[in-house]
């Protein structure tokens, strides 16, 4: 294992002190909180505040996505473990600004838990609580059951859209049902080529021979639905387009946003390969492309692979998609 850290156990600690270092006009930390960043301008009062949170190892996500016009707080976790209840509960009680809070964070069994827990926690102080899961990898569960499906890379489009609800001083009821407007009409589908290597265990998550590939592998290495040779650019796309197209009901007329994000070792121009061929998909179905996104939008550490995200869309979900956002990794990887 070849990695540029210190002591494996101050990884996340230190991952922390130096994006708030790097952005000390955007990013603090809650007071008395070490496991989560909030935006330098919090509260704002009058405004929906929105909490996220999860596990370590998946830059942008969920640090990246505080800002305006995003979220206003997130918590972390170890790498690829969930935060506790209390670091969620202190991060979400600092950016409350008087209007709720919104939970809005990936659908894992540790996250929900916790964030249950910090949600009754919140409520005994008075504050009103919402939470949205996102749930948009559809080799995790058929689309009968999506909500019992893992989030990934999708969650970018529910931060992007809530968070612009939210920042226009939309209530709580209206935010939270745009993101769940959002939510229900996403679908991922990612492809792994290579494990990563968590810095506690430095050694890989699983192995793989150099001439496989794992068709819908979730973010932290959870089985996909099949392991075969590796294929070319286009072939992943096909295959991957097929997916989220049947799985959206997608029919020529149809509008969409593209996202191809990248695993955390993958070349852009390999990203960007990938988007040429999703393209051309997306053209010979007659479906629209509103606005693509390429570049590493949610990671899994030093993972070699990529994800295909599908964003079914309407003139509502544009508006919001269109707002102003401000983040230094949102900008950083392709935002407005």
């Amino acid at each position: 294992m070849k990695k540029i850290i210190n002591n494996p156990m101050d990884f996340v600690n230190e991952t922390l002190e130096g994006i708030i270092l790097a952005y000390p006009d955007q990013f603090r930390f809650p007071e008395g909180e070490k496991r989560g960043i909030v935006r330098a301008d919090i509260p704002v009062n009058g405004k929906v505040a929105i909490a996220t949170g999860g596990g370590s190892g998946h830059l942008p996500v969920f640090l990246g996505y505080v800002g305006k016009g995003l979220a206003d707080g997130a918590s972390v976790g170890n790498v690829f473990s969930s935060p506790s209840a209390d670091a969620m509960f202190n991060v979400a009680k600092e950016i409350h600004g008087g209007k709720g809070v919104l939970l809005l964070y990936g659908h894992y069994f540790g996250d929900k838990m916790n964030f249950d827990l910090a949600s009754e926690m919140l409520e005994e102080e008075g504050i009103v609580v919402k939470s949205i899961r996102v749930s948009d990898d559809v080799a995790s569960a058929p689309r009968e059951s999506w909500k019992n499906r893992r989030g990934v890379a999708g969650i970018f489009f529910a931060y992007k859209i809530a968070g612009a609800c939210a920042e226009a001083n939309e209530p709580l009821d209206k935010v939270y049902t745009i993101a769940e407007k959002t939510v229900t009409n996403l679908a991922t589908m990612g492809v792994a080529l290579s494990s990563c290597i968590i810095p506690a265990s430095g050694k890989p998550t699983f192995s793989m021979d150099e001439d496989e590939m794992e068709m819908g592998m979730g973010i932290h290495g959870e089985p996909g639905i099949k392991r075969t040779k590796l294929r070319t650019a286009n072939e992943i796309a096909e295959e991957i387009i097929h997916y989220l197209t049947d799985d959206l009901s997608l029919s020529a007329g149809d509008e969409v946003a593209v996202l191809v994000n990248g695993s955390g070792a993958t070349p852009l121009e390999e990203l960007y390969i990938v988007n040429r061929e999703v393209h051309l998909l997306l053209q010979e179905r007659d479906i629209n492309i509103y606005k693509t996104y390429v570049g590493e939008y949610a990671t899994s550490m030093d993972m070699a692979g990529c994800s295909i995200t599908l964003l079914k869309i309407d003139e509502e979900l544009k508006k919001y998609l269109d707002a102003e956002a401000n983040s230094p990794f949102f900008k950083q990887f392709g935002g407005i």
